[in-house]
């Protein structure tokens, strides 16, 4: 348990190269590594343990929890408000109604009007934690096929700032020079990567609608029950943590007597399992919230970069504590494009700051060279259109310079 665990630390390690954002890296690796590390851990709790333990009178103890397990438990909502210990034995375990009455003994899963909630996700929650995991693992997927090192092979090793100045003069010119010959050509780059950071915010709003879904309709507000849970008073108060994951459940076991009627046991299941998945999700709750609103701002904050290119050379004079003049980044911003600035921005993370600030100044050089010696373009001058006595036919001209 303790070595698969540690695997996981791999995806955490420091990465040499930065293409991404400290935002997008904690959807695609923290989280990933988190619901990894949850999923195995309810693994390890629902398959080396004893996921669930059922007291029947009648019943051998190995079938009656094997039959519980794979069909399912339930709980009487009421008995959730009920006082433990003078009216139920424990919170949401009451007794059934009467037979004929709606939800009584009459009734099963599924019919009209059966006040009893069921509970089946347990068997299905590590399998939905690693799913979990595979989805927000997706984007980071994405974007390292779709910038296929492209970072690593221009940095050419100008992270490091100590190296000799022929190394470091011939590396810039081959950087420079690629900057040069390939602008206006890395939009889509920029733009599949903040596709990718959309895309995190559609994946962190749909697990949320999805838990939901798998909880029937009770993990949106998990979180903010569990956290009122303790202003409450204590009459009228009932844990939402032992709602939605309760310990001790109910579970209907129907067997033929020794004559061939219908025996209907009524055990008593203790879930531990869900002592694990209740704090699993308290925590995955509040993670998402904030996940999700931190990568809100962060696909905002995109949307004002693409709208607002006044910002551009604001941020790139601002890399490395203003190492770059404003007006080198000026001129930057106004011959390149969105990629090519993108591209240029992610550089300063790569780069050396001092090294960094030359290649941006030699660029700035080079480009308002080669902007000036093109020179304004000349409008081409257009005939202009043929008058409508012009048009006329020949014919018509001659008769009317007779008259």
């Amino acid at each position: 348990m303790y070595k698969l665990l540690g695997g996981l630390k791999d995806y955490l390690k420091w990465q040499d190269i930065v293409t991404d954002n400290a935002v997008f890296r904690l959807h695609n690796l923290f989280t990933t590594v988190l619901l990894l590390a949850f999923s195995l851990i309810v693994t390890a709790t629902q398959y080396v343990g004893n996921p669930i333990q059922c007291i029947a009178s009648g019943v051998p103890m190995k079938v009656i929890n094997t039959y519980c397990w794979i069909t399912s438990t339930f709980t009487m909502p009421d008995a959730f408000y009920r006082e433990t210990g003078v009216e139920v034995a424990h919170p949401g375990v009451g007794p059934d109604l009467p037979r004929g009455v709606p939800g009584g003994g009459m009734y099963g899963r599924g019919a009209p009007d059966d006040p009893r909630k069921y509970y089946t996700y347990y068997q299905w929650v590590c399998f939905v934690l690693f799913f979990q995991a595979i989805l927000c693992y997706t984007p980071k997927w994405l974007w390292d096929n779709w910038e296929g090192g492209l970072m690593r092979t221009i940095v050419m090793g100008l992270n490091v700032g100590l190296q000799t100045e022929k190394d470091k003069k011939k590396k810039k010119d081959v950087l420079i020079d690629y900057l040069l010959k390939h602008i206006k050509r890395h939009n889509m780059y920029a733009l599949r990567y903040w596709m990718c950071e959309f895309l995190c915010l559609v994946n962190i709003i749909g697990q949320l609608y999805l838990m939901n879904h798998f909880f029937d309709g009770e993990f949106i507000s998990y979180g903010l029950k569990v956290a009122s849970f303790s202003e409450q008073s204590q009459e009228e108060r009932a844990d939402p943590m032992v709602y939605v994951f309760p310990r001790v459940t109910k579970c209907t076991f129907h067997k033929f007597g020794p004559s061939g009627s219908l025996v209907r046991h009524d055990s008593l299941c203790v879930l531990p399992l869900n002592v694990v998945n209740e704090k699993t999700y308290v925590f995955l709750w509040f993670w998402f919230i904030i996940l999700a609103f931190l990568l809100s701002l962060l696909v905002g904050y995109r949307a004002i970069l693409l709208a607002a290119p006044s910002l551009r050379p604001r941020l790139l004079a601002a890399r490395h504590r203003g190492s770059v003049p404003r007006e080198t980044a000026d001129i930057v911003a106004r011959e390149a494009e969105v990629g090519d600035w993108w591209l240029l921005y992610m550089l300063g993370r790569n780069i050396d700051p001092c090294i960094y600030k030359e290649v941006v100044a030699e660029l700035a050089k080079k480009m308002e060279t080669a902007a000036s010696n093109s020179g304004p373009r000349v409008p081409r001058e257009l005939p202009s259109a043929p008058s409508s006595f012009e048009t006329q036919p020949t014919m018509e001209k001659r008769s009317l310079t007779e008259v």
